[in-house]
């Protein structure tokens, strides 16, 4: 099945609640059917609470994620990478229409708060029946986190049955997994476990296939619980955890350059640092929903803790970096989500909602450093340990309210208000009208114009303790020692689109430009592979996507374009990251940012020819930003890879298909680089993946 774009659907709870209820009269077999037909319709009416009227949706369902080379065994990020406007960085990260991260997950429309995780995907696949991009200018429930919402509705056990799978190949990869679903009476469950054992656990730092010291071991498991109390209410549970272990990879054939000696030691050899990174998340959601012909409200309350843990090597990074810090961070995050729509009449649908979250968070390092005088030269070679502790704790309060009001049967304006609060590193505020208008000219036309006032605190988890002066002196002295604490973002948003389809075949174009102030980017500053995020004063992005997906028969495809500039001027926190010279130049020029790629292009197809199906996906990017006469004023090569997979399912064996499947990733084995280590706010070189040859088998039961 190829990508659906689905963009500005506005359906009512009523009419979604009427249409399940005709459904529900025509079901005779008994009452596990009536069950089954209730807990959709009450998934109808969810959904209804927060649908994206005048954004953009980009749908990727299960068929989706199955038909791409490597299935439900791809990472979450490659996924997501099919969709427009979305490239790719290095540690996973992804960046939507020129933001850096910005990006808030859901799962069943509940938003799972942000962690520490820098190189795991804290998300599977597996766990997923759709996923959702919603982007542009989006309604009044959407905020803090704008650049993309990507809403996971996740598995549940009303298909009874299970999978048991091991995938694998080059790169040490071995993948075995096991998921599983089922009813009982009005109740029903669905769970997956996985492990993932790779010898490429974060991208090359040089190039090679098969990089030193880069093992990871990754531990994932989630599971889903409901239970319909009722016609119009139930209760829903979901739980999950990702526990994973990395080793930092090694560059072979350096040595130290700084002229440092370290109890006598001046030399050590690159490829013997031993450098490792462990990340821990588990999350709990629960929800109550209750549904009436007019009504459809959730309350949801939401907790995830998250753990990053460093661990330096002591005489390596020393030597190599005038510092070796071990470092342990913690976050805790409680939230209470309210959300409701009511139909008022015909021509208005009313929603509104509270949204309220609490971070706990916890920093503790032991950092080796070595004295310096005043001009910088080592005054002995023995270390000194600073150990610093630092915790804080934020509080987030969200609310909004909006009109769905239907001007004629083929225009429709949405238009509301949200106030969104931060306490604390700052007390921030800001009230943030939104209006979009949606005029359906002709069947199969959609055309779109919104706008919308966006308010983006930075990540409060990873923001840094003022600990600046406790290094003046030391080989760890950073280049200045101005350290204005982080602001949230102020943009203007502003997004017009059309899509059109011709039968099988459907086209879209979406035009967006943001105006931003304090416009909030992040930086990998030091050995801990840790975020920093850091103001621009101001900022804008600006960008055109074109998207095309055909399906029709055995056959389908997509094609996805975007056309995108980010940039950003004079840095106005976390300032001693920087060297002055540096932030001299960005305090009167405009520099790209260094996530900035002009062109981003995703592509891929299916064929099917009995129980066979080839594919293949394609992704391009024309080089993130680097260094060159001035900060970030060049751009990496571009690159092209392309990724092939072959999949046979058997059918009528016992307990279900048995599914085998092959897959090449970067068939041509094109070498590129994602990062060269330069670039504002860049740590270290990556590459993207070399060719792999991967197998599996599935068996349904």
């Amino acid at each position: 099945m190829a990508l659906k774009l689905s963009v500005f659907v506005s359906v009512s709870a009523a009419a979604l609640a009427a249409a399940m209820s005709a459904a529900a009269q025509t079901t005779t077999a008994g009452p596990v059917e009536e069950v089954v037909v209730t807990a959709r319709r009450l998934d109808a009416a969810r959904s209804a609470i927060e649908p994206a009227l005048g954004a953009t949706s980009y749908s990727l369902p299960e068929a989706f994620i199955t038909n791409l080379p490597g299935g439900a065994n791809t990472q979450l990020n490659q996924v997501v990478l099919q969709a427009p406007g979305v490239a790719q960085d290095s540690f996973g990260q992804l960046h939507i229409r020129g933001d850096h991260g910005n990006i808030q997950y859901r799962l069943n429309n509940v938003i799972l708060p942000e962690g520490l995780a820098v190189f795991g995907q804290t998300l599977s696949p597996r766990l997923a029946s759709n996923i959702e991009l919603i982007t542009g200018a989006l309604p009044a429930q959407y905020g803090l986190r704008t650049a993309g919402i990507i809403n996971i509705t996740t598995k549940s056990g009303f298909r009874t049955g299970g999978e048991a799978s091991v995938y694998g190949g080059s790169h040490g990869v071995i993948t075995p997994s096991l998921e599983y679903g089922g009813s009982f009476g009005r109740s029903s469950a669905f769970g997956s476990l996985s492990y993932t054992g790779t010898d490429v656990g974060i991208e090359s730092p040089d190039g090679r296939a098969d990089p030193l010291h880069d093992h990871s071991d990754q531990y994932q498991g989630f599971g889903y619980f409901d239970h319909i109390l009722d016609d119009q209410s139930r209760v829903s549970a979901i739980v999950g955890t990702s526990q994973q272990r990395f080793e930092i990879p090694n560059t072979a054939g350096l040595q130290p350059d700084l002229g440092l000696s370290v109890n006598g030691r001046t030399a050590f050899a690159s490829q013997d640092l031993d450098q490792n990174q462990r990340e821990g998340t588990s999350f709990a959601i629960g929800a109550y929903q209750r549904s009436t012909e007019r009504f459809t409200g959730q309350a949801s309350v939401f907790a995830r803790y998250s753990t990053l843990t460093y661990r330096a090597d002591p005489l390596g990074e020393l030597l190599f970096n005038g510092i070796a810090q071990d470092a342990r961070k913690t976050d805790l995050a409680l939230g209470l989500q309210l959300e409701g729509v009511y139909t008022l009449n015909d021509r208005h649908t009313l929603r509104g909602g509270v949204i309220a979250q609490r971070d706990r968070t916890t920093s503790r390092t032991s950092s080796q450093v070595l004295p310096v005088d005043a001009d910088g030269v080592q005054t002995t070679d023995r270390p000194l340990v600073l150990a610093d502790a630092d915790h804080n704790t934020g509080t987030t309060l969200s609310a909004f309210l909006q009109d769905e009001w239907k001007l004629a049967d083929t225009l429709t304006f949405n238009y509301g208000l949200r106030f969104d609060r931060l306490d604390a590193f700052r007390q921030e505020h800001q009230l943030s009208p939104r209006a979009n208008l949606v005029w359906t000219p002709a069947q199969g036309t959609t055309v779109h114009l919104g706008y919308a006032r966006y308010f983006t605190p930075p990540p409060f988890e990873l923001v840094a303790s003022d600990t600046v002066s406790r290094f003046v002196g030391t080989t760890a002295q950073a280049p200045g020692t101005l350290n204005d604490l982080p602001l949230s973002e102020r943009d203007n948003y502003y997004d017009v689109g059309v899509s059109q389809r011709f039968g099988p075949l459907s086209l879209g174009i979406d035009a967006y430009y943001k105006l931003a102030r304090n416009l909030v980017d992040e930086g990998q500053f030091g050995a801990p592979i840790i975020l920093t995020p850091f103001n621009y004063r101001s900022g804008y992005a600006k960008g055109v996507e074109f998207s095309a997906n055909y399906a029709s028969g055995p056959f389908s495809a997509y094609g996805n374009l975007a056309v995108s500039r980010a940039k950003g001027k004079d840095i106005v926190s976390s300032q001693f990251n920087f060297h002055p010279a540096d932030l001299a130049y960005i305090a009167g020029h405009h520099v790209y940012l260094d996530h900035d790629q002009t062109y981003t292009a995703s592509a891929g197809g299916t064929y099917r020819f009995g129980g066979t199906r080839v594919s293949t996906d394609v992704i391009y990017g024309s080089g993130l930003r680097r260094d060159g006469a001035v900060p970030n004023g060049d751009k990496l090569p571009a690159y092209v890879q392309v990724n092939l997979g072959v999949a046979h399912t058997l059918d009528g064996l016992p307990g279900g298909p048995l599914t085998l499947r092959a897959d090449v990733i970067n068939l041509f084995d094109r070498q590129y680089a994602i990062r060269d280590g330069s670039g504002i706010g860049v740590g270290a070189p990556q590459f993207g993946p070399r060719r792999g040859l991967f197998a599996g088998v599935s068996k349904a039961f």
